[in-house]
């Protein structure tokens, strides 16, 4: 918990950061082999397999909503959202483990079918433990600049997680001597491991605000999601983290493809991501800093700038330099990556607080649910569209790709998340929250509330 003047100490934040180690271990493994794992070891075509992806996050359209809905009505002795980190650990592993176990399918229909289903109970795991971990956020602590530090501690154990998603599987799958179906096996293990022991160390390093003299809530389901879309600052910002995440997965589920088919070395792909996220881990603390000086909203856009100039960069001359320029670029990209990860996650507390002094209630849960749903839309629509274009562009697994498809895998690394991220920074532009609205916004409903109780 904070202190009065809202400070956490550094147990706390080390606490709750552990936890985005395994939540970004889930969105790497996810959004950089999922794609690559159905279509080049399990079999399935590119364009059913993205598919396959994109119903499992529709499924979501129900259960992360849901959840938040849910755990904003939580009261237990261990607080609203600490319970599901608890006991939601265990069935994490579970899914995650059996996700990277495929049996092997008589038929491409059988294997679509049991992505679909293994999927939805994969993300609605995750959902358990993630929307009620994402709400924890704003209760932790009211003061704006300790946002930035907390999410900055958070975000540096998202990296950790990155890189260790996006740097072992390979080394992994080496240990099953051969077998790559065995090999992603372990991996699914070591990873479900993982992303359960971050989640349980979070439920013992944090404690919540003692909220049993507050009002219920007594809005129906619909209600209060009609209510967190009329505001307006909110779903400025989920669009532009949106496109965000967007514009990335599809840089990470390309990229394997990009260095398998172009640079014929597929194992490269784990060195140019330990470019980028090492780079980007760096950063992270350097984003702190940079907050204080231009402000939550200019950070976000510098950080997207630099991402869109490193996939446009790729897309000109990766082709043409070789393997070692795009390596450059990576850690060029990274900069960027390392710069955007803490701002959306300190803007978005900043907002829910400003909805909850206003209204004196309190929707954490369901602002990060929708959150979340819409993130994962995003992370799932990109290899959803990869596996599409890819298809179209006649791409055959561990074949030499024609022209076509090699132009095809260029744009996808390149001018279409450059696409996306400009609209990202264009829309992020009329966001109107900065510190000293933040704050007047809170002292004068603060001090509206202290007449009204006086009288």
């Amino acid at each position: 918990m904070s202190d009065k003047s809202g400070k956490l100490s550094l147990a706390v934040k080390m606490g709750f950061g552990a936890g985005d180690l395994g939540g970004n271990l889930f969105f790497t493994a996810m959004g950089f082999w999922s794609l690559f794992y159905l279509t080049d070891i399990v079999g399935i075509p590119a364009a059913a397999a993205g598919f396959a992806i994109l119903i499992g996050k529709i499924w979501d359209a129900v259960t992360d909503p849901l959840m938040g809905f849910v755990s904003d009505r939580t009261k237990t002795r261990f607080g609203r959202r600490r319970p599901y980190l608890l006991f939601g650990s265990l069935p994490l592993f579970a899914c995650m483990w059996w996700f990277f176990s495929a049996p092997e399918f008589s038929t491409p229909t059988g294997g679509v079918l049991w992505v679909v289903l293994v999927l939805c109970l994969l993300n609605t795991a995750y959902t358990v433990v993630n929307i009620p971990y994402g709400s924890l956020t704003p209760e932790l602590t009211q003061d704006y600049t300790e946002r930035n530090s907390l999410n900055g501690f958070r975000f540096s154990f998202a990296v950790v997680g990155t890189i260790l998603g996006a740097a072992i599987v390979l080394p992994i799958v080496s240990l099953a001597g051969g077998n790559t179906r065995l090999g992603f096996s372990y991996v699914g293990f070591v990873f479900g491991l993982v992303m359960a022991l971050s989640m349980l160390t979070t439920f013992l390093a944090v404690r919540e605000q003692d909220r049993s003299c507050e009002a219920p809530l007594t809005e129906r389901f619909f209600e209060t999601f009609v209510h967190v879309f009329r505001n307006g600052m909110y779903v400025r910002l989920l669009i532009v983290y949106a496109c965000n995440l967007t514009g990335i997965t599809f840089v990470q589920s390309i990229l394997v493809y990009y260095f398998k088919y172009l640079y014929h070395n597929e194992e490269m792909t784990t060195i140019a991501m330990i470019c980028l996220l090492v780079t980007a881990m760096v950063c992270i603390p350097l984003s702190v800093v940079i907050a204080k000086i231009t402000g939550k909203k200019r950070l976000y856009q510098l950080a997207l700038g630099i991402i869109s100039l490193g996939c446009i960069a790729i897309f000109l001359f990766g082709h043409i330099l070789g393997m070692y320029y795009t390596l450059g670029v990576m850690i060029f990209a990274g900069i960027g990556i390392g710069l955007s990860y803490v701002p959306p996650f300190s803007m978005l507390p900043d907002v829910i607080e400003v909805d909850a002094v206003r209204t004196s209630q309190r929707k954490e849960g369901a602002y990060y649910g929708m959150w979340t749903f819409v993130s994962k839309i995003g992370i799932a629509l990109a290899p959803a569209l990869v596996g599409v274009v890819l298809a179209i562009s006649g791409f055959i697994p561990d074949k030499t790709q024609s022209p076509e498809t090699l132009l095809a895998i260029r744009i996808l690394i390149g001018p279409i998340p450059l696409a996306i991220f400009i609209a990202a920074i264009l829309v992020i532009e009329r966001y109107p929250l900065d510190e000293k609205s933040y704050l007047r916004i809170i002292s004068k409903v603060e001090i509206n509330n202290e007449a009204e109780s006086s009288r």
